[in-house]
């Protein structure tokens, strides 16, 4: 009998897969009780005369009535008049099918509709006998829907789910026995879900139990406002990752608030800490180092103070407060030291080492980056060592740079100042011998401008000895004569003079030149 609705449902659904598998498990198990049919062999024993009677009903054939037929009609067997009367449905039963077939429902009624329908029906016409046989498959296709879905989900099970979500609903605002393990036991799922970088799981999950706990009472549960500071920060850290910086730093001021009116030290440094992480993604480095250093008192662990230091060190550097990454970045080395913690050790000497490039102090970058390439060659970093030798490799070469630069800026130095002394020197000899060449020029002028008062000294004498009498001439002769003496004892001692001056002026420009 399995076999055989096994077929009869694969006639009706052959989609499903369910009902090749139980025809093919049906035969295994029939030809393994009985065997198959090539190996059975039937035998004529017994009382086989049912069989005959059988053969003798077939072959014997109803013989026609005579008599006279209208021309164009047919022979309408009385048989078709005879079709089987479906039983009317009680109300429940009704109720039943309905909520069994769900929206085939209405294409029952509407078979049924048509059934009744006389006319549309009737038997004695070829038309209305295949409307019938039509509505008649369409019918029991849905009985057979019908009672799959009974067997499939009984009404018994309908009812008991509809009981549990009616039940849900209405416990959906009661408080569970022991919340503080009904939201320890979501937050480790929350967490989980963003470890393994499922960010939308821990926003849903995160969603749905904060709807629930704000359903729950105050007076139920004193510590509600913990709990939902907790599910803000869990669905503010889900929206960071998926880059909804905006409803992120929502949730974590939500958390600080919560956490502020508790006076909760443990949430206030959390909300502050995911506050810091935030702004630093979105590049506002000055406000994550508010935050973060509002955290600085709250620290409990050095593995903690080395991770924040490092990062108060990194905004620093980024806006370029070289001097203050360093300090931070130093105190980050000693609380990974302290901790005892290898890669905060090189997270925060390399910090340093920037930060020394930076205020250029090249020869300190290169003993920490060099230190630096230690510790990564001690851990096994391969990117580290290749980004440190490469760091290292540029410092090198700026130095060099710079070396030579000093040494072209020393030379040219010393080119424009021997060239400064040679023009200054040139200038001032320049400067002697325009004034010597003023100086004589004067002096020719002044002797120019005395030998032209003589001549007229001598022109005016001249006259005088003309018109005075003989007597006086050799007396006045002998008075020019000692003029002339005189002028020229003049004119002889001023040019000594000025030769000598001349010569001595000389003289100095040469000492000069000299000196230089």
């Amino acid at each position: 009998m399995a076999l055989v609705f096994y077929h009869r449902g694969n006639k009706l659904r052959p989609e499903l897969q369910e009902f090749r598998l139980g025809i093919q498990k049906a035969q295994e198990a029939i030809d393994n009780s009985v065997g198959s049919p090539s190996k059975v062999k039937l035998e004529n024993k017994g009382d086989l005369s049912f069989f005959s009677k059988q053969d003798e009903m077939k072959t014997t054939k109803k013989q026609p009535r005579m008599g006279y037929t209208k021309p164009g009609t047919k022979h309408v067997d009385n048989k078709q008049n005879k079709r089987p009367v479906r039983a009317e449905q009680s109300d429940k039963e009704k109720e039943i099918t309905k909520q069994l077939l769900g929206d085939l429902y209405k294409d029952r009624l509407y078979l049924d509709k048509l059934l009744k329908d006389g006319d549309l029906t009737r038997p004695t016409t070829e038309s209305g006998n295949q409307i019938y046989d039509l509505v008649m498959q369409g019918l029991r296709y849905l009985d057979t829907r019908t009672e799959f879905w009974r067997q499939q989900k009984p009404m018994y099970a309908r009812n008991r789910d509809k009981a549990e979500a009616s039940k849900g609903r209405r416990d959906k605002s009661k408080v569970p026995m022991d919340p503080a393990k009904y939201i320890l036991k979501n937050l480790e799922e929350i967490d989980n879900s963003l470890a393994k970088n499922k960010p939308k799981d821990a926003l849903s999950q995160s969603k749905r139990v904060l709807k629930t706990v704000e359903g729950w009472k105050e007076s139920d549960v004193p510590d509600k406002d913990d709990y939902l500071a907790n599910l803000h920060s869990c669905i503010g850290n889900a929206h960071l990752d998926l880059g909804n910086m905006e409803f992120a730093l929502k949730h974590h001021n939500i958390d600080y608030d919560l956490c502020q009116s508790r006076e909760s030290e443990d949430g206030r440094s959390r909300a502050l800490d995911n506050l810091g992480r935030v702004h630093a993604r979105i590049g506002q480095f000055t406000e994550a180092v508010k935050y973060w250093k509002e955290k600085l008192p709250m620290v409990k662990s050095a593995l903690e103070a080395t991770w924040l230091y490092h990062e108060i060190g990194r905004c620093h550097l980024e806006l370029g407060e070289y001097q203050e990454a360093h300090d931070f970045g130093e105190k980050s080395l000693k609380a990974a030291q302290e901790a005892g913690d290898d890669v905060w050790q090189l997270n925060a000497s390399v910090l340093i080492a920037q930060s020394e490039v930076k205020l250029g102090d090249l020869h300190e970058a290169i003993e920490s980056f060099e230190r630096s390439l230690e510790m990564a060659k001690i851990q096994g970093d391969f990117p580290a060592q290749k980004a440190i030798s490469k760091a290292l490799e540029d410092l090198n070469e700026k130095i060099v740079k710079g070396l030579k630069g000093e040494d072209e800026d020393e030379e040219e130095q010393n080119e424009n100042k021997n060239d400064k002394k040679s023009d200054d020197e040139k200038d001032n000899i320049e400067e002697k011998e325009d004034a010597m060449k003023d100086y004589k020029s004067e002096d020719e002028d002044s002797k120019k401008d005395k030998d032209k008062e003589k001549e007229e000294h001598n022109d005016s004498s001249s006259d005088e000895s003309v018109k005075s009498d003989k007597s006086h001439n050799s007396h006045k002769s002998s008075k020019s004569d000692k003029s002339d003496k005189s002028d020229k004892s003049d004119k002889s001692d001023k040019s000594d003079k000025s030769d000598k001056s001349d010569k001595s002026k000389h003289s100095e420009g040469k000492k000069d030149v000299d000196e230089t």
